[in-house]
């Protein structure tokens, strides 16, 4: 009969890599999870894009309309909308985040000031809910 070898040195081996694989388990799980939650945003945002391009030209429109009342600024901002519409419509998801990045590194400050009144914003949002 042979006798087994479990020195404290195996055990500790054994132990690690078992440690080890239940963290790369965990890991390719998460990884798996946040892979699955960013093709859902990403689908969602597709799906939507339409219908805000028609709501922002409904808007656009109704602007035109009444524009006699205000002229310049309606018909301006009924413009800006009509523009951004057509944006959502002819832009995927990942054409506007190309966008958004180069814009970002065109303008870093006001980038900056942007991302952090946002940020403020959905924070107070959610601290309301």
């Amino acid at each position: 009969m042979t006798p087994t070898s479990n020195s404290p040195a195996d055990t500790a081996a054994d132990a690690m890599k078992s440690v080890g694989d239940k963290v790369s388990d965990a890991a390719s799980q998460l990884k798996n999870k946040v892979s699955d939650f960013g093709r859902t945003a990403v689908e969602k945002v597709d799906q939507t894009r339409t219908a805000a391009a028609g709501g922002l030209d409904s808007t656009a429109s109704a602007l035109h309309q009444s524009g006699e009342k205000f002229t310049g600024l309606a018909h301006s901002t009924a413009e800006k909308l009509s523009s951004t519409a057509d944006y959502l419509r002819n832009h995927d998801v990942k054409s506007m985040m190309e966008d958004v990045e180069h814009m970002v590194k065109r303008n870093p400050g006001p980038s900056l000031i942007a991302a952090a009144v946002v940020g403020f914003l959905v924070g107070r949002t959610l601290r309301r809910d």
